[in-house]
């Protein structure tokens, strides 16, 4: 013992070395063994839901994953199929994994979505916005065909703002990629706002989150780069693109609708009505289109304003969900411009955490609808869900409860907690 200890002496140095990666190690394996323990429970969960009867004649529910590899670092499909996978299987569903980063699967992707049940995204924000270069996966979704089909977000990637709204917080990714899949097994849904995002000559682009253009979001997506600087990195990120200009304005005109009344939800039907009901509905529907005169529809008053700003945000109110809400709009957050280098700084860390938080300061505009015009030979880049499109004016139209999302239901129970107090 007494030779140990002088050894442990003379050797201080790769005593201290070798006791501080004996215990880094016993905490990963500690960890991993907590992951463990999770998963086996999330399993049995499952198996609950997996080893419930149903009738011979009722066929397996088909869910239909999209699964996008590369998110969280490539880490995805192992996240992915570690952790969700299971659950999935073992709830007696009839899965089909659909990997995103192949082109030219339209015609497929569209079969598919056509016989399914519901519809299971895995990966980032980026997932949730496009497929492919070629696929817009929202635009499908929103097609009259689709629109009904619940969909379910497991966030695998490492920018998931979407997933805060459905899910609880869990700083465990584990633990919080297991909540999510069980949520869609237990089949609690809310409506979602959708973003309809149109250029003059593009294809329309759907968002859930929302649309950024300016300076925080520029110093937002080279924070990567300063990887080395650690915890630092956000800062020096923001900190460093002050040096290229100062101030960093965006000039732009927004004309704009107020928000507009909401109808009251129409009750779900759990299966097709019979051909005579939907006859009779048309014939009625076309017969109280023939009665009476048309009325005058009153022209569209839109607001317009000169926008000097650092950054613009055009956001849903998916981030703050309100289900006894009498109105639908978006919020459009014009950022002041009169910041310092200091405050841009500790500004940006904010709107790290938040991307479409609205600091004090900045005028806020509820608006149902609207039309961004930007100066001839402007450049720079939108980030619409984390997903980067050259700046162009465009118009913004929200198109209010469009897709059904699954959600924990802890969730929603304080949404409507909330809601009542």
């Amino acid at each position: 013992m007494a030779k140990a200890l002088a050894t442990l002496r003379l050797h201080w140095k790769k005593s201290t070395f070798g006791a501080c990666l004996l215990g880094w190690g016993g905490h990963w394996l500690y960890g991993k063994h907590c992951d463990n323990l999770l998963r086996r429970a999330a399993c049995q969960e499952a198996q609950t839901f997996g080893n419930q009867l149903i009738p011979a004649t009722v066929p397996l529910k088909k869910a239909t994953v999209f699964l996008n590899p590369a998110a969280c670092k490539g880490k995805a499909r192992n996240l992915f199929e570690k952790n969700a996978a299971p659950i999935l299987h073992l709830s007696g569903l009839d899965v089909t994994v659909v990997k995103t980063d192949n082109e030219g699967q339209a015609k497929e992707l569209l079969e598919l979505m056509g016989s399914t049940d519901l519809i299971i995204i895995a990966g980032g924000d980026g997932t949730v916005q496009e497929l492919h270069a070629n696929v817009n996966l929202l635009s499908l979704c929103i097609q009259a065909a689709f629109s009904k089909i619940p969909i379910g977000f497991i966030p695998l990637g490492t920018t998931c703002s979407l997933s805060h709204a459905l899910y609880p917080e869990s700083a465990n990714q584990v633990e919080h990629i297991i909540n999510a899949t069980l949520a869609i097994l237990k089949g609690e849904t809310v409506p979602l706002d959708v973003l309809q995002i149109k250029g003059e000559k593009e294809k329309p682009v759907f968002a859930v989150s929302g649309l950024r253009w300016g300076s925080y979001r520029d110093a937002g997506v080279k924070v990567s780069k300063y990887w080395y600087l650690g915890p630092l990195k956000t800062k020096a990120a923001h900190f460093f693109s002050t040096f290229k200009e100062w101030p960093q304005k965006r000039q732009a005109a927004l004309m704009y609708l107020g928000p507009t009344e909401r109808p009251p939800e129409e009750p779900e039907e759990s299966s097709r009505p019979p051909f005579f009901v939907r006859l009779y509905r048309r014939l009625l529907s076309y017969l109280s289109s023939r009665k009476g005169c048309p009325q005058e529809v009153a022209p569209e008053e839109w607001e317009k304003l000169k926008v000097s700003t650092i950054e613009l945000c055009i956001a849903t109110q998916n981030r703050e969900l309100d289900l006894t809400r009498t109105e639908d709009f978006m919020d459009i957050c014009i950022e002041t411009e009169n910041v310092s280098r200091g405050q841009f700084v500790d500004r940006g860390s904010q709107k790290m955490r938040d991307p479409h938080v609205c600091l004090e300061g900045s005028q806020r505009i509820q608006a149902s609808r609207c039309i961004l015009q930007l100066p001839e030979g402007s450049e720079g880049f939108f980030g619409i869900d984390n997903e980067e499109y050259e700046a162009m004016p465009v118009e913004v139209k929200l198109l209010p409860r469009k897709l059904r999302f699954f959600c924990d239901p802890r969730m929603r129970e304080q949404m409507l907690q909330a809601a009542v107090q």
